[in-house]
């Protein structure tokens, strides 16, 4: 039970990251760049956000105007409700309230609203924040969070990662348009591929795999490497970096319809820059998939018409124009692309002649080579085909 406890709040610890002004400004300048009223006459929800304190609810409430919005609503989880609590001490703004409640202050979630010009400075902005304390603690999954749900247009928050796929699922019951920060894993997560297959969801514009630094609690346990990190990049103190962070979205934006450069096989066999490519009579070909494995994604050969395997990097640059997702390498051959299905001693025994001694090796869930006789699980691949190959 104690082993249990410490690792809900080690998770819970990786759930508090405050995104960064500046990475939510460049994101939204993307979208606004592809269609300027993309938040006009729209309801914005920001949910599990900390309002007070959140860059996103600052971000939106100042430009409230300037995008056109209707409504600006963000919501908070109470810090009782949290596995992981810090020192907590409410702020001025909130006890400085009239109806500001020592028992709801750590009980219940708060609800700040944006919708005209409070202050009569003729101009909507942060100043013109209203908040009450909600009925409950602000779990996005109570009823009244779905009912704010509801009523939005657009859902934008950096969800709790742990929490990622339920989020999803939240926002798809709903049908809304959102953007919403994530793990770029979860690309890997059956639900979520499915989505992007079906081009339901995307990746977003900025940020996608790099290194993105978030404000975490006061007392956090962060990385040594992470800190030092996070310092190179102006960060010093509170800040963590994660350096897989990404972006997932169904709001349109013009990097996703820009076609990738590429060269031919023949090109690439003679002149890439990779040595696992550059000097080859050809591309590899699966043991399990009837696909060549490109390790590369700007190494992608511009004719070659059949399906490829290609990082899941790749699609930080897919474009639906240019590419058909037919699936990716995994376990249940959910889109029944498998050439080969490998039996248990067939796995023991690719791992006896790879590493020398007794063993499995899991051979199902990804593409495999064979290299020099020996059977070669690649990294985590999705398979992909031109919509139109070159000739």
């Amino acid at each position: 039970m104690a082993n249990s406890n410490l690792t809900e709040a080690q998770r819970a610890k990786n759930d508090e990251f405050y995104t960064q002004y500046h990475d939510i400004e460049k994101e939204i300048s993307a979208y606004l760049e592809f269609n300027p009223d993309v938040f006009r006459g729209k309801t914005l929800l920001l949910p599990c956000d900390d309002p007070e304190w959140s860059n996103f609810t600052k971000y939106f409430a100042q430009n409230f105007d300037r995008f056109g919005l209707k409504k600006l609503i963000s919501t908070s989880y109470a810090v009782d409700s949290k596995t992981y609590k810090s020192g907590y001490q409410p702020s001025l703004f909130e006890t400085s309230a009239p109806y500001f409640d020592q028992v709801k202050t750590v009980k219940n979630g708060k609800i700040f609203s944006l919708t005209h010009d409070k202050t009569g400075d003729r101009k909507v902005d942060v100043d013109d924040l209203e908040w009450h304390y909600l009925n409950g603690d602000g779990d996005f999954r109570s009823a009244e969070i779905k009912k704010l749900r509801d009523e939005a247009d657009i859902i934008i928050t950096n969800p709790p990662f742990s929490l990622f796929r339920d989020f999803l699922a939240w926002i798809f019951e709903a049908e809304k348009q959102f953007l919403i920060i994530g793990n770029m894993n979860a690309i890997s997560y059956k639900e979520v591929f499915s989505l992007i297959k079906e081009n339901k969801l995307w990746l977003g514009a900025t940020g996608n795999g790099s290194d993105m630094v978030f404000a975490v609690p006061a007392g956090s346990d962060v990385a040594e490497g992470d800190k030092q990190k996070a310092a190179r990049l102006g960060y010093v103190g509170d800040y963590t970096r994660l350096g897989n962070s990404c972006w997932f979205t169904n709001l349109d934006h013009g990097r996703r319809h820009k076609p990738l450069p590429l060269m031919t096989m023949a090109d690439n066999l003679k002149y890439s820059k990779h040595k696992e490519i550059k000097g080859k009579q050809s591309y590899d070909s699966y043991d399990n998939y009837d696909a060549i494995e490109v390790p590369f994604t700007d190494s992608i050969p511009s004719d070659y018409e059949g399906v490829m395997g290609v990082p899941i990097s790749f699609l930080d640059k897919y474009s639906p124009e240019q590419f058909e997702i037919v699936g990716r390498c995994e376990n249940e051959d959910l889109y029944q692309l498998k050439t080969k299905v490998y039996t248990s001693s067939e796995c023991k025994q690719a791992y006896l002649d790879k590493f020398g001694k007794k063993g499995t090796y899991d051979m199902n869930s990804n593409g495999v080579l064979l290299i020099d006789g020996l059977l070669e699980k690649v990294y985590q691949r999705v398979l992909i085909k031109h919509r139109k190959a070159t000739k």
